[in-house]
C-alpha cells in the first residue's frame, strides 16, 4: 500500500471514466483513439487500487445510453472492450482480482459475451480486490426489472432489495453500497450510474481527462475521502445530545 494511504480494504470505490473522446479530438486524433487510451488508463488505475488495497473497484464502461452513439464507435468500442478483457484476465489471475461484469447482455455482440463470460470464469477463483464493468447498464433500468419482480419476496428490506438487484445484474452477489464515486471529465452528475448503491457515497469530481487519470489522482482521491466526516444522516458523536 502506498504510503500515507489510510487502510482501505472495506473501501467500495466507483469510477465514471469520462472525457476519451475529448482528449482525442484536443490531439486532432480520432475518438477511438481516445478509447484505447482510456482502456490503458483502466488498466493502470485498476492496478493502482489493487495496490492500495481497496476491496471493491466498479467501472463503467459502457451506458445503455451510449447506444445513441454512432453505430461504427459503438462498434469500436466493443471490440476494444473484448480485447482488453482477454489481455487483461491473466493479468487479473496473478494478482487474485476478481472479475464480475454488470449489465444487458442480450444486446451484446456474441465475441464479447463470449469475452465476458471467460474472463469471470478465468478470475472466478479470486480472492483480492473484487472488480465489476459495468457493460449496456443503466441503474433505472435496473431498479425498475427489480422492482417489477420484488411483490413476490417473502422478505420486504433494502437489504432484500439490494440482493434482487445483484440477481439482475448477473453477478448474483451483493456488493457493499459504494464508498466513494470519482468522475472524470469535468461533469458532475452520476449519468445513471449506481443510482441506489450510491445513496451515501462521497463524490470527487477531477477535470482531468479520463486518460490522463492515473495512480496518483486515485491516491488523492481516496486521500480526501478518508479526510470527509460520514454521518449518513446522524450527527457526528461530538455533537449529539
Amino acid at each position: 500500500m502506498s504510503s500515507g494511504i489510510p487502510a482501505s480494504s472495506g473501501l467500495h470505490v466507483a469510477i465514471i471514466p469520462d472525457g476519451n473522446g475529448r482528449w482525442a479530438v484536443q490531439r486532432g486524433r480520432p475518438r477511438r483513439a481516445g478509447h484505447r487510451a482510456g482502456a490503458e488508463a483502466i488498466r493502470r488505475v485498476v492496478d493502482a487500487a489493487a495496490d492500495l488495497g481497496i476491496g471493491h473497484l466498479t467501472l463503467f464502461a459502457f451506458s445503455s445510453d451510449n447506444w445513441e452513439r454512432p453505430a461504427g464507435e459503438v462498434e469500436a468500442l466493443f471490440g476494444l472492450v473484448r480485447q482488453f478483457l482477454l489481455e487483461q484476465a491473466p493479468h487479473w489471475v496473478g494478482r487474485g482480482v476478481r472479475l464480475r461484469v454488470i449489465g444487458r447482455r442480450d444486446r451484446l455482440p456474441t465475441p464479447l459475451r463470449a469475452a465476458i463470460a471467460s474472463a469471470e470464469e478465468a478470475t472466478a477463483a479470486g480472492q483480492g480486490m473484487q472488480l465489476r464493468i459495468a457493460v449496456d447498464y443503466s441503474a433505472r433500468e435496473e431498479i425498475l426489472r427489480a422492482a417489477t419482480r420484488f411483490y413476490t419476496t417473502l422478505e420486504i428490506s433494502q437489504e432484500a432489495f439490494g440482493r434482487m438487484l445483484a440477481r439482475l445484474s448477473h453477478t448474483g452477489e451483493s456488493f457493499p453500497d459504494v464508498d466513494l464515486l470519482i468522475r472524470t471529465g469535468g461533469e458532475q452528475r452520476l449519468s445513471d450510474f449506481l443510482l441506489w448503491e450510491c445513496a451515501y457515497a462521497e463524490m470527487i469530481f477531477s477535470k482531468k481527462l479520463w486518460p490522463d487519470f492515473g495512480e496518483a489522482d486515485l491516491e488523492e482521491a481516496i486521500r480526501e475521502y478518508h479526510t470527509r466526516p460520514r454521518r449518513f444522516g446522524r450527527l457526528q458523536a461530538e455533537k449529539a445530545g
